[in-house]
C-alpha cells in the first residue's frame, strides 16, 4: 500500500470547509446549475450543488432545465449567461462535457476533460482562464505528483479562495507529500556544493543550514566536547600540554579569544563586559544565566550586597541543573562570605569562586543531564556557555558549539579525533524521547517553518531569523545571477515548506495542522509527516483531550510506517501499519513505556493494534471518524 500522501483524509476536511461556507461567485466564471424557481423580472433560484442562489438571467429559461452558466456581473446583483443549451437528465457526462468544451473553445486534451470532469462532479464554478491554466499545470506535473493529488490541489485552491497561481498549486502538490524532503535537500545541497554562479554568500550560507538540519543533535556534541575541554583545564593534574590543547580548541571556535591563556581562560571574557551603575545593581532582578547573574553580582556596591546576595541564594536552589550536592558547596560559599566584612575586593573573591565552583558543576553535569532544561529553557552546555562567554546569546552559542564541533572533527590529533567519537557516541547512547522533540524542534525552526509568523509578531532575534532556511531560499530565488538548476531546486524546497502551511488550516472549532520533518540521526535519514487534527476550545487554545494524529515515516530500516493515533478523552487508542514481519514482538516490549509515558501526561493506552498495509488498512487510514476502528486482523495488544 502506498501512502505517499494523505490526501485522502484532506479531502474530506476540504468537503467540510465547502459545505459551511456560502457560495461565492466572481465575474467569469463558469458552474452547472438547475433552475429551481422563477421570478418576474428574468430573476430566479439556481440550484449549485447543495446551494442555492438567486440571479438574474439573460433570457428566459425553463423551470427544472439544467445549463452551464458563466457569471457577468455580480453587483450589485449576480447576473448570469447561458452557456450551452439545456441539459436533459439522459445526456452522460461526457457529452455535457464536449458541449461546454466546444461552446467555450476551449481545448479537447486529456488534461483539460479531466479538470473540467472533476469541477463537474464536485459542482465548483471555475472561470475559464482558470481551467487554462490548470491544463497547463496538470501537463507539467513533476515527477512522483499524483494526478489525482493535484486535481484535489485545485479544488482546495477554489475551495479556500486561494490565489490561482502556479506557485500556490506547487506548494499544494508538494505539501501533501509525506516523503522526499530529505532526497530535495540532499539535491539542492549538491547543487549549491558543486554549481558555479550567483552569490556565493547566499549559496555558502544556504548550504551550511542544510548541513545543520541534517544533525540536528550536534550542539549536544558540542556540550560534551565543551565540558571535557573545560574539565581539563581546570584539573591540576592535566598534563600542560594537553591544557594547551582544549585551550587552543576553545580559541578556535570562537569560544575563549585570542589572548585567553591557561592563567586567565576563566576570566578574560569579563573584562570586556560592559559595566553598570553600581548604584542601581542591587535593585535590578537577577538574570536567567549563570554568566550574567555573575556579572551582575560582581558590579553590585558592597553596601548593597546582602539583598544580592538572598536573590543569588534563591537562584542556586531553583537550579534545577546542578545536583543538591553542588547548591550545598554553593550555599556554604556564601554562608562563609557573609561572615565577612563586605568590601569590593571580597565581592570580587566570591564571583571569582562562585564562577569555578558553577563551571565545575554544569561542565559535570553536561552528560548525565543531556536534552534537559531548567524553567527558563536553558540546559547545561547553555549555562556553561554564559560563564565562559557571557556576552553570547542563544544563537550566538548554538554557533559557538557547532563551531567547536567543527574544529575537533577537523583536527588532525588523534587525541581529538578520539574526543569527538566519543561524544557523538554519548549522545547517541542517551538519545529518548526528549532527544525527538528537541531534534524535531530544531529542524523546524531551522527550516523556518514560523518565519512569516515571527516577523509579523516582531519576536525573537531578526538576525538569527534571517538565518532559518525559507529567508535565505526566498534571497537565492530573488538573485537574477542564481542558476537555472539551482534555482529550480531550491523552488522545490521552497514548495514544500508552502506546502505545510497552505495545507494547515481551521474550519471553526477544527483545525488541521501539517508538519514535515527530515530528520537524520547518526547517519540514518528518516522523513517524518505529522498531521494533526483536532478542534479548538473557546479560550482558542488546542483541546488535548480530543484529536487524531497521523504520523508517516519513512525509515531506513522500518521503511514505511504509519501511526494512527486517536485521542477521545484522554483515552488513547494506536494502530501501526507497517509490512515487516515481527514486528509485533518488538511493540510488545515496548508497550510498558509507552504506557507509563502516557500517563506521565495524564493519558490512558486502550490499545495497540500492529497490521500490515492493504485495501481494508487504507481504508480505516483514511477516514475521519470517532468511532474506533475494526480490530480484526494483526496483533492486537490490549491494556
Amino acid at each position: 500500500m502506498n501512502f505517499s500522501s494523505f490526501n485522502a483524509i484532506q479531502t474530506n476536511t476540504s468537503q467540510q470547509v465547502t459545505a459551511n461556507q456560502p457560495l461565492s461567485l466572481r465575474q467569469d466564471q463558469v458552474f452547472h446549475g438547475t433552475i429551481k424557481q422563477l421570478y418576474p423580472n428574468q430573476m430566479a433560484e439556481v440550484q449549485v450543488g447543495n446551494q442555492k442562489l438567486m440571479a438574474k438571467l439573460e433570457v428566459p429559461l425553463k423551470l427544472g432545465d439544467a445549463h452551464f452558466f458563466q457569471v457577468t456581473a455580480t453587483n450589485p446583483q449576480t447576473e448570469l449567461k447561458v452557456v450551452t443549451g439545456p441539459m436533459s437528465q439522459s445526456m452522460t457526462a461526457g457529452q455535457q462535457m464536449s458541449q461546454l468544451l466546444e461552446t467555450m473553445n476551449l481545448p479537447k486534451s486529456n488534461e483539460m476533460q479531466q479538470v473540467l470532469s472533476h469541477f463537474m462532479k464536485a459542482q465548483l464554478p471555475l472561470a475559464k482562464e482558470q481551467l487554462i491554466a490548470a491544463e497547463s499545470w496538470m501537463k507539467n506535473l513533476p515527477a512522483g505528483v499524483d494526478k489525482n493529488n493535484a486535481l484535489h490541489a485545485l479544488q482546495r485552491m477554489v475551495e479556500l479562495k486561494m490565489p490561482f497561481t502556479n506557485t500556490v498549486f506547487q506548494a499544494l502538490t508538494q505539501g501533501i507529500k509525506t516523503d522526499g524532503m530529505s532526497a530535495n535537500l540532499a539535491n539542492l545541497a549538491q547543487l549549491l556544493a558543486t554549481q558555479a554562479g550567483g552569490n556565493e554568500a547566499i549559496k555558502s550560507s544556504l548550504l551550511q543550514q542544510i548541513d545543520q538540519l541534517a544533525k540536528p543533535l550536534n550542539n549536544e556534541t558540542g556540550g560534551i566536547l565543551l565540558a571535557r575541554a573545560t574539565q581539563n583545564l581546570m584539573d591540576n593534574n592535566s598534563p600542560i600540554a594537553s591544557k594547551l590543547q582544549s585551550l587552543t580548541v576553545l580559541k578556535e571556535a570562537g569560544i575563549l579569544p585570542q589572548n585567553a591563556t591557561l592563567q586567565n581562560w576563566q576570566t578574560v571574557n569579563q573584562q570586556h563586559q560592559q559595566t553598570m551603575n553600581p548604584v542601581q545593581a542591587a535593585a535590578t532582578p537577577l538574570l536567567k544565566e549563570a554568566g550574567q547573574m555573575l556579572q551582575q553580582l560582581g558590579q553590585t556596591n558592597p553596601e548593597q550586597i546582602k539583598p544580592m546576595l538572598e536573590q543569588v541564594k534563591a537562584w542556586i536552589n531553583n537550579e534545577s541543573l546542578i545536583s543538591s550536592a553542588q547548591k550545598q558547596q554553593l550555599q556554604q560559599l556564601l554562608s562563609r562570605f557573609d561572615q565577612l566584612p563586605a568590601s569590593k575586593p571580597a565581592v570580587e573573591a566570591l564571583v571569582n569562586q562562585l564562577r569555578q565552583q558553577l563551571t565545575n558543576a554544569y561542565s559535570e553535569n553536561v552528560t548525565t543531564r543531556l536534552f534537559m532544561q531548567n524553567d527558563q529553557g536553558l540546559s547545561t552546555k547553555d549555562q556553561l556557555i554564559t560563564l565562559l562567554k557571557p556576552d553570547a546569546n542563544l544563537p550566538i552559542a548554538d554557533q559557538l558549539l557547532r563551531n567547536l564541533v567543527k574544529v575537533t572533527a577537523d583536527s588532525p590529533q588523534p587525541v581529538m579525533q578520539s574526543a569527538f567519537t566519543q561524544a557523538e557516541g554519548q549522545v547517541q547512547a542517551a538519545v529518548d524521547s526528549r532527544a525527538m522533540e528537541q531534534a524535531i524542534k530544531t529542524v523546524l525552526k531551522g527550516l523556518g517553518v514560523s518565519y512569516e509568523a515571527a516577523l509579523a509578531n516582531k519576536a525573537g532575534d531578526i538576525q538569527a531569523i534571517a538565518q532559518q532556511m525559507k529567508p535565505q531560499l526566498l534571497a537565492l530565488l530573488q538573485d537574477v545571477q542564481t542558476p537555472i538548476a539551482i534555482k529550480d531546486a531550491a523552488e522545490m524546497v521552497m514548495a514544500r515548506l508552502n506546502g505545510m502551511q497552505l495545507n494547515s488550516g481551521e474550519n471553526g472549532h477544527q483545525h488541521q495542522l501539517v508538519m514535515q520533518v527530515p530528520l537524520d540521526f547518526f547517519g540514518k535519514k528518516m522523513d517524518a509527516t505529522l498531521q494533526w487534527n483536532g478542534r479548538m476550545k473557546e479560550d482558542g487554545k488546542i483541546d488535548a483531550n480530543f484529536a487524531r494524529i497521523l504520523f508517516y515515516l519513512n525509515m531506513e530500516t522500518l521503511q514505511q510506517t504509519v501511526i494512527d493515533m486517536q485521542v477521545q478523552n484522554r483515552v488513547v487508542t494506536i494502530n501501526i501499519y507497517n509490512d515487516m514481519p515481527n514486528l509485533d514482538s518488538l511493540a510488545t516490549s515496548l508497550k510498558g513505556t509507552l504506557k507509563a509515558g502516557l500517563l506521565e501526561k495524564d493519558y490512558a493506552l486502550s490499545g495497540l493494534f500492529i497490521k500490515p498495509f492493504g485495501e481494508q488498512t487504507a481504508k480505516t487510514v483514511t477516514k475521519l471518524s470517532n468511532k474506533q476502528e475494526d480490530e480484526q486482523g494483526g496483533v492486537d495488544i490490549r491494556v
